[in-house]
């Protein structure tokens, strides 16, 4: 039998990697009030870590103590209880034999629970599309969020920064700055809620301007060596059929900016859409395979990845390097292993988003990979 392409070790940066199966980053709301993360968490990212995934990446962590909370009981990287707490997952994932990635987020305008603050900003006072969502505790129309001054603007990229030295501190083997699916940074990116004049408005060359900056700063804060890398989409929470305006012009110029600020991957994601449906720019290029284009930089792909004749399609034909798995490593927190063993795959059922459902189907993994693989006598 062929080995699938998936399971061959990879590179990102100075990160080796076991295998070319990442967990995507998933919101699951299960932190504390505070935003301090639990032992609970710790026990759902080690469950991947222990089923094989070379690469975890974290649920958005919000950077700072104004705008960037997205979610109630949303963990945070912003203090040093958090880092300490932090650390507890980090050790764990590690000791599985994985590496462990903390995704940085703003949620911007799209924050529908803070304990912080209640107003919310973005790069123009326009009114996000559709509604707060109610698997996360919100519900009813987004508020319209205040403008950004500059003092803003360098007080949010000093959160990422920030940030992005807790999470080394904290033993993280990188960080992700999340750029993507509507979120403060994609916002800028994004025409119809970027209505500035200034040097962040405007062309994508100015509207790409704060998520260099962003990458730039941390990469000046924690060297050459640390992991960097940015989560970037067309599609978002509230707008499915957004594409960037100009094609794959915009692209590049988006993936070249990001590049040149020091990013040491990129992740295109798919925000639930299937990453055929997402990733064609036309008929011969796709989204992911431009990126490495242009910039010659590891690149994840993400939607649908659980597919295993499309995932090894999106490899062996070079469209990524690396995928990132959400729903399908949900059902199957061993994913890699159930590959490597020519298992079944569990299919996945809405519940399993649920933050306790998730962690009741880690455990219950947990007790079947005992079974399959009971410890020596004596150990």
């Amino acid at each position: 039998m062929t080995t699938h392409p998936a399971l061959q070790p990879a590179r990102l940066g100075e990160l080796e990697l076991a295998n070319r199966l990442a967990v995507s980053p998933m919101t699951r709301v299960s932190a504390t009030p505070d935003g301090t993360p639990t032992a609970e968490m710790a026990d759902y990212y080690t469950g991947f870590a222990e089923g094989g995934f070379g690469l975890v990446i974290t649920e958005g962590t919000y950077t700072d103590t104004l705008y960037s909370q997205g979610y109630f009981n949303q963990p945070g990287i912003v203090s040093k209880a958090h880092a300490a707490a932090w650390l507890g997952v980090t050790e764990r994932v590690h000791a599985a034999g994985s590496r462990i990635v903390l995704q940085l987020m703003h949620a911007g305008a799209l924050s529908q629970g803070s304990h912080y603050r209640d107003d919310t900003a973005g790069p123009s006072a326009v009114p996000p599309l559709g509604e707060k969502m109610p698997e996360y505790g919100g519900q009813g129309p987004w508020p319209t969020p205040e403008a950004m001054s500059q003092d803003d603007i360098d007080a949010a990229v000093r959160g990422f920064v920030d940030s992005a030295a807790r999470a080394r501190e904290a033993g993280f083997d990188g960080v992700e700055v999340h750029a993507a699916n509507g979120y403060l940074l994609d916002q800028f990116l994004t025409a119809y809620t970027n209505e500035r004049d200034d040097s962040y408005g405007g062309p994508v060359e100015n509207r790409v301007r704060l998520t260099a900056e962003v990458v730039a700063a941390i990469r000046a804060e924690v060297g050459a060596e640390f992991c960097v890398g940015v989560r970037l989409s067309q599609t978002k929470v509230n707008d499915f059929v957004h594409r960037w305006p100009g094609g794959a012009y915009d692209a590049r110029v988006i993936f070249a900016a990001l590049a040149e600020a020091g990013a040491t991957y990129l992740h295109i994601a798919s925000e639930g859409r299937d990453w055929i449906e997402t990733a064609r720019l036309d008929s011969e290029t796709t989204i992911t395979g431009l990126a490495r284009l242009a910039t010659g930089l590891p690149v994840i792909a993400n939607g649908g990845m659980h597919d295993l004749p499309q995932a090894a399609q999106v490899l062996r034909d070079g469209h990524a390097d690396l995928l990132s798995i959400g729903r399908g490593a949900l059902a199957n927190p061993d994913f890699p292993r159930c590959v490597a063993e020519n298992r079944q795959l569990e299919r996945f059922d809405h519940m399993m988003l649920q933050p306790m459902a998730t962690l009741a189907n880690a455990r219950r993994w947990r007790q079947t990979a005992a079974n399959r693989h009971p410890a020596p006598a004596g150990s």
